[in-house]
Order: C-alpha cells, then structure tokens, then sequence
C-alpha cells in the first residue's frame, strides 16, 4: 500500500500496523515512493551480513550432489585481429 505523507502523520500508527501485518508500507511524498516502513525483524534480516560467496557453495545442496563439470581443456583461442 501506498501512503502519501502529507497529511497523513497521524497515521503513523496504522502505518507500523500495517507493516507488521501486511508488509512493506511505501511513503510518498508529492507523488514520489521516498521510504519504506518494515517490520523490524525484516529490516534486520535485510540489514545481516550475507554469506560470502564460499560460504554459499560449502553449504549448496550440490555439494556432494556428484556432479562433475568439465571444462574444455584446449586453452587455444582463434583471435581476429
């Protein structure tokens, strides 16, 4: 839902209600999207750190899934010039 701000800072609750409820609440100011209001843990999960790239494929369900790829040994490469 949007939520145009000007006149509406006394809905503020309703806003936080919302986002609680039904999710990420857009406030718009003159016609343009400038804020989001989230529920605080999704904020914080937004927020954390993500796992690096090593982290992600140690912990992939393919690890140990016994896929092999391949790739083409032949490292020569027709160059135009």
């Amino acid at each position: 839902m949007n939520w145009p701000l000007q006149g509406q800072q006394d809905c503020l609750n309703q806003v936080v209600e919302e986002a609680l409820c039904e999710g990420p609440q857009v406030i718009t100011a003159n016609g343009e999207e400038t804020a989001v209001v989230v529920y605080i843990k999704e904020y914080r999960r937004l927020k954390s750190p993500s796992d690096t790239l090593a982290d992600f494929l140690m912990h992939s369900p393919l690890r140990r899934s016994g896929i092999r790829i391949e790739r083409d040994q032949n490292l020569e490469r027709d160059v135009d010039l």
